[in-house]
């Protein structure tokens, strides 16, 4: 299964795609420090106003001479720490709750579900920029917490759907017959049946992780000595950008979270085509193949009686 996940095209981009953005987090900030000399504090008095990209500056400077490439190779790493560490976050919170909830019934469900459903019908982005708010200059990690904390709800309800057709298998009644513990019977034998569930809802976290740490930090909300997308596109409209045709500075960060979005729905739709067969790729092109062979055999047939 897991080798024909990996043979599928969509598959292919969308993981490339994430993988550049792992290596930019990892290696970027070292890359600009040692290869590129520079920091995205640092300000080139040559190039002040806005140089557009060239030789020296490869993705242009700020109004303020500071170098773009700079502060997109460390932002990359602040967005990409949000994204993944909301995103195990709020996967660890949906499973928890969720499953506990599901598999519980009772009291316990339905207090749990009161619970899902109160956060659920929270505006989320209104509620995380009070949450947010209440902390200034928070860093990159209580804005993950707050993030994760937030953007569990949906997901949750799922997986207790889930976990509640479960319940009733025969296979989970047989073992809490034998005297299983609820947990062991969770972790072991339910768990695996919610990985197709719990995959794409973790590559969802992820983009919503980045674009609402952007969306923060866009409002001024977060460590403004951590760069990031948002605080770029922030700086950016700050200093008419967008009217001073300093294209270079607002198009990286807003291409790259188009990037992000684009490359976790490319992986998500080759989960659907693994778990829904229906929906592969491959087999609709032998339906269309096949279609088109009956039709012309049929007119074939139609010019032979003829």
């Amino acid at each position: 299964m897991v080798k024909r996940f990996l043979l599928i095209g969509k598959v292919q981009v969308g993981l490339a795609i994430i993988a550049v953005f792992t290596l930019m987090a990892i290696f970027g900030p070292w890359f600009s420090t040692t290869v590129l000399g520079t920091t995205p504090q640092q300000v080139d008095y040559l190039h002040l106003n806005g140089s557009p990209p060239g030789p020296g500056h490869w993705l242009g400077t700020t109004s303020q001479g500071q170098d773009v490439l700079s502060w997109m190779l460390h932002g990359t790493r602040t967005s990409m720490l949000v994204g993944f560490t909301s995103a195990v976050i709020g996967t660890f919170l949906t499973v928890v709750i969720g499953a506990w909830a599901g598999f519980s019934g009772g009291f316990v469900d339905r207090f749990l579900n009161g619970v899902i459903l109160v956060f659920g019908n929270f505006p989320t982005f209104a509620l995380l920029f009070i949450v947010a708010a209440a902390f200034q200059n928070a860093n990159w990690l209580l804005v993950s917490i707050v993030i994760g904390g937030i953007e569990w709800a949906g997901g949750a309800r799922q997986i207790r759907a889930q976990t509640m057709s479960l319940r009733g298998r025969d296979f989970t009644t047989a073992l809490r017959t034998v005297g299983e513990s609820r947990a062991r019977i969770i972790l072991v034998e339910v768990m695996p049946h919610l990985l197709g569930v719990i995959s794409p809802m973790f590559l969802g976290l992820i983009a919503a992780g980045v674009n609402q740490q952007a969306a923060l930090a866009f409002l001024g909300i977060g460590n403004p000595s951590e760069p990031s997308w948002g605080l770029m596109i922030n700086w950016a409209m700050t200093q008419n950008a967008l009217f001073r045709g300093l294209w270079w500075w607002f198009v990286p960060p807003g291409l790259a979270l188009c990037l992000i979005g684009f490359a976790t729905t490319m992986v998500n739709f080759g989960l659907d085509e693994i778990t829904n067969p229906t929906l592969s790729s491959r087999r609709m092109k032998l339906m269309r193949i096949f279609l088109r062979d009956t039709a012309r055999a049929s007119r074939q047939k139609e010019l032979v009686s003829s």
